[in-house]
This record gives structure tokens, sequence and C-alpha cells, in this order.
């Protein structure tokens, strides 16, 4: 779906934008590729520049409880420079380079409940707007979808996914907020863990894998929160299967649990090589009790390829959702804007 929109701060007359991604979803750290095509006003104009901005539908907790917003956290200068004829048509292409901690928004096809955009911003005779927005679909890197797939092969189900504003401590990561990916357990599990939940942070070298486990109480004790974190390499060859189970395992045996302000727990297993990772907190990383959910909820459960990880969406409803959260993002800008 493409969303168009005159110049609104030149008013009637003004020219038009409509940017048009290449067909097939992105990956992190990848190419996004497209064209931003352009219709000259009733007037020449001079293009200064056109500029994409890739936006988020983030959720942040605060003392109130927690709020939805949406955040830009990349921007690409694609063309400007030329003088725009009246009538004028014309296609700017470009291809740019996606952040590699970009959040995926689908599996196999099924979409996940992540809302992305790509907003285009024209710059007229010193005025600028946010002429068109368009939804971004991210594939999975091969080794995350391996390891849901793994996930997916130990019996864990998909319960929902979102966008977390703020930082996990001690960790590299580079956007201002974090995706997490929540998990129903497997049988073997369920009696020790309510869900799981997986964070993605992709770098050029690899991959940091940060698990969440949210552990049943015993008859004497209440139930807390189980972290590990692991890293991987992008053309890593392993037992995924094996490898997912023992990452489990291993958080399940790290009896630190959270504080107040969610502090990780010393010597807990990194890098999957069993050296300790002491000294880093994870102070910014919150558990989410009771906390609502913007992903999809667990409807009819979708096979995600033979050994798949078990989509849990209603039909065509998430895709839906999606479509009216990106037109939701015009309407915030033009209330932002005043």
């Amino acid at each position: 779906m493409v969303f168009k929109r005159l110049l609104g701060s030149l008013g009637v007359g003004g020219p038009t934008v409509d940017t048009v991604l290449d067909p097939g979803p992105a990956r992190p750290g990848g190419a996004l590729t497209g064209q931003v095509h352009l219709k000259g006003g009733k007037a020449d104009f001079q293009i200064e520049h056109i500029t994409l901005e890739l936006v988020a539908r983030v959720e942040a907790e605060h003392e109130g409880g927690e709020s939805e917003g949406v955040i830009a956290f990349e921007r690409f200068t694609v063309g400007g420079g030329f003088r725009l004829a009246e009538g004028e048509q014309r296609s700017v292409p470009f291809s740019v380079t996606l952040p590699w901690e970009t959040p995926i928004t689908e599996l196999h096809g099924q979409p996940l409940g992540i809302v992305l955009g790509v907003r285009t911003e024209l710059a007229v005779a010193g005025a600028r707007d946010k002429g068109d927005l368009d939804p971004l679909t991210i594939a999975p890197l091969p080794v995350q979808e391996a390891i849901l797939e793994a996930f997916g092969g130990l019996g864990f189900g998909f319960k929902s996914a979102d966008l977390e504003y703020g930082h996990i401590g001690g960790t590299g990561q580079q956007l201002p907020f974090y995706q997490e990916i929540e998990l129903t357990p497997s049988p073997q599990y369920a009696h020790q863990v309510n869900e799981v939940e997986v964070t993605f942070l992709a770098h050029p070298g690899g991959m940091e894998v940060v698990l969440e486990a949210d552990k049943r109480g015993g008859l004497f004790s209440g139930g807390h929160d189980a972290l590990a974190r692991f890293t991987v390499g992008h053309h890593d060859s392993r037992d995924w299967t094996a490898e997912v189970d023992g990452w489990i395992r291993q958080m399940l045996e790290n009896r630190a649990a959270y504080g107040a302000h969610g502090a990780y727990g010393h010597g807990a297993p990194y890098a999957g090589h069993g050296a300790p990772y002491a000294g880093h907190g994870y102070g910014d990383h919150h558990p989410h009790e009771g906390s609502h959910r913007s992903g999809p909820g667990m409807g009819t459960a979708i096979a995600a390829g033979a050994a798949g990880l078990a989509v849990g969406v209603a039909g065509g409803l998430v895709a839906a959702e999606v479509v009216d959260e990106i037109g939701d993002f015009l309407e915030g800008d033009e209330e932002d804007e005043g």
C-alpha cells in the first residue's frame, strides 16, 4: 500500500511524491531498494533533497504504565539538488543499507505484528514535508531463522512480538529500542517457565542472542526472570536444535533474578563458550509482568516451514492491523506538527 499526499507546506499545486519499494522483504544489514517517483506541480520547484526515514512503532514503560509511539531510527538522503519542472515526472532510484538491528516483521511470510515504515521527506524551496509513508517488510537473517526454527522444533510456539524502547545493558545495542519475540514454552519446559523472550542484536561480525525466561514459582518460592546471552556468527554451522536446547537449560539453571531495576546476574553464560560474563548490568532491560502486548494473539497456529515456529496469527487479521497502524503514522505526524 502506498500513501500519497500533496506537499502540504506548499499547498495545492505543489509536487507530489510516491516512494515504491522493490518487491520482496529486505533483511537486516542488507539493501533496501526502490524508486522515489516525483510529479511536478503547477510551477517549477527546486528539489533541495529527498530523504528516507525509517520509523517504528515502539512501546515504552514508565512509572505511569505503558505507552506507544513512533520513533525514527535511521535517515538516508537519496537525491536532490535539481529543478522539477511544472508537471514533470521524474524517478529517483535508491539503494540504502539497513541497520543490522532492524527488527524482523515476518517469518516464512507470516506477519509477526511488528510495524515498520519508510517515510519520504521532500525539501522544496526551504520547506519540508513528510509526504509519503510505506510499510517496510523485513525477513530474518539465515541464522535468526535457524534459531527460531530450532525453538519450533523443540515445541515452542509463537505468542507475540513487540519493540521495547530502551537499552539492554552490557550489550552492543545500537538502536534506541530492541525487539522481543515471545514464545510459549514447549511441553518439556512448561512446568518451569511461563514464556521465553528472544532478542536478536545483529552486527556485521555476528549476533548477540539474549534470552529471558519468566520462570514459574515453586511451592515455597515466587517466580522470577532468568537471563542468558550468547553470541553466534552469521555463517555458523551448528546443530541448532541441540544448541538452543542447551541455551535454555543453561538459562534455567541460572538462578540470578531481576532486582528492583532488573540487574543482570553475574556469572551468566556468555558467547556459548562456557566463560562467565560478569560485571555488566542489564539495568535497562525490565521484566514485563502483566504488560500489554501489541503483537498478534494466540489465534490459529500456522506451521511456518517443515520444522518452523508455530506462528499464532488469525488469518489476515494481523496484516490488516499493520496497515491500519501504518496509516496512523501519518495521522500522528500531522497531530504532532500541529
